[in-house]
């Protein structure tokens, strides 16, 4: 069925990175695998060992084998009290977001781990972090994990709607990242009357700072290079990069001073801003200043803008860029940042706040957003329960046996 399905012309600009027609036709065909079973572990476990022999140059190709260790997935799996009672869904389609390089890694090992086939749209760009995990992921396929070789299919095409009507016409479940554009135009291909579907939406981060607590520290350069982690690393193209820079307590000018020259220097060594992106974060300052009341803080140059507000509204986000683009915000107590918890608010990212203070802010305003609360450095770290889903049980079906 497949073959005969991807013989039109429609089709010519498909490209298959891992697997083949074949591989999807035998989709068709296989059984569902128990979540965490020890054939997905033993693979996972493999591929994080070559991954991390020759990604050694890529922290993200790093962290994600360093992720996908059998002692990291075992922990993982101790959360499930109920896999003996689960199966995977069938066939997961994966469309991946184009700007996040090792995004669809973690996707489609999410997809396995919960006992699916997977079926992975990979970035079109040629990203090298990309080629390292696909090359890992052949040779394993091909030699000592030729049983998984029907599971994992990973392909590149542009936004042809027919491929993607295929490839939702056969799957169970369809998981979705890329923001609410992607989104529209993938709903546009229907799925079988009992697929679910996993979404991504646009989505933004913020960052709450208590300024006393860092002048404390001792580890100011540990603190700049998490703070850079979570936001340069990506371009602030993540959805977890923080957009918003909350300061509390009594020291916030002396604090601010320290941090942001100890971030200047660590992006001045490593970021490379290109003229258009600079021409972008002027434009999007002049457009929030038409609109609002705002401050641009004095700095050596554009690497980092800083943006004060004297007010946070849900209209704020509407505003903001990337690429080194910072609202920032003084607050006298935590519950001040509630107009920016609406639900396109996905991750906290904090720094000298407790746990405690946080679950209790939390349960106090039970706002409409925050899925994640991290601490800074962590924002990027990825875990099976992400945007408020629990991908292990979204992806997996339970059987009731009475």
């Amino acid at each position: 069925m497949i073959h005969t399905m991807l013989r039109s012309d429609k089709y010519k600009e498909l490209r298959f990175v891992v697997g083949n027609e074949d591989t999807l036709s035998q989709m068709l065909k296989i059984s569902p695998l128990q979540p965490f079973s020890d054939e997905v572990l033993s693979f996972l476990n493999d591929l994080s060992k070559k991954v991390m022999r020759s990604g050694t140059y890529y922290s993200d190709v790093m962290t994600f084998g360093f992720w996908c260790r059998r002692a990291a997935l075992q922990r993982e799996k101790n959360n499930y009290d109920d896999i003996a009672h689960r199966l995977g869904r069938g066939i997961v389609f994966h469309s991946t977001p184009s700007n996040v390089p090792v995004n669809f890694a973690f996707s489609f090992a999410a997809g396995l781990l919960a006992g699916n086939a997977n079926i992975v749209r990979i970035p079109a760009k040629e990203f090298e972090q990309v080629k390292i995990i696909c090359l890992a992921v052949n040779e394993l396929l091909e030699d000592s994990h030729k049983n998984l070789a029907s599971y994992i299919c990973m392909v590149k095409y542009p936004a042809i709607t027919e491929i993607t009507d295929i490839f939702s016409s056969i799957c169970d479940s369809r998981v979705i990242w890329g923001g609410d554009r992607t989104i529209e135009e993938i709903r546009e291909s229907p799925l079988k009357p009992r697929a679910n579907e996993i979404t991504f939406a646009d989505r933004y981060s913020i960052a709450v700072i208590n300024a006393d607590e860092y002048l404390k520290a001792d580890n100011k350069d540990r603190i700049a290079q998490d703070f850079y982690n979570d936001t340069y690393f990506s371009d602030q193209n993540a959805c977890t990069a923080p957009r918003i820079i909350i300061w509390l307590g009594n020291k916030k000018d002396e604090a601010k001073k320290e941090f942001w020259g100890s971030v200047y220097l660590l992006v001045k060594e490593k970021y490379t801003l290109a003229p258009v992106q600079s021409v972008g974060k002027l434009h999007a300052l002049y457009k929030i200043a038409s609109q609002r009341e705002v401050k641009l803080e004095k700095g050596e140059d554009q690497l980092i803008n800083r943006i004060a507000v004297s007010y946070l509204d849900n209209d704020l986000m509407n505003y903001k860029y990337n690429s080194g683009f910072f609202f920032e915000y003084d607050a006298v107590s935590l519950h001040e940042i509630i107009p920016v918890c609406d639900e396109r608010c996905q991750t906290l990212t904090y720094y000298g706040l407790s746990k405690d203070e946080l679950e209790q802010f939390l349960v106090d305003h039970r706002p409409h957003g925050v899925d994640r609360v991290v601490p800074m450095g962590k924002s990027m770290d990825f875990n099976l329960v992400w945007d408020g889903y629990d991908l292990i049980r979204s992806l997996s079906r339970k059987i009731s046996v009475i």
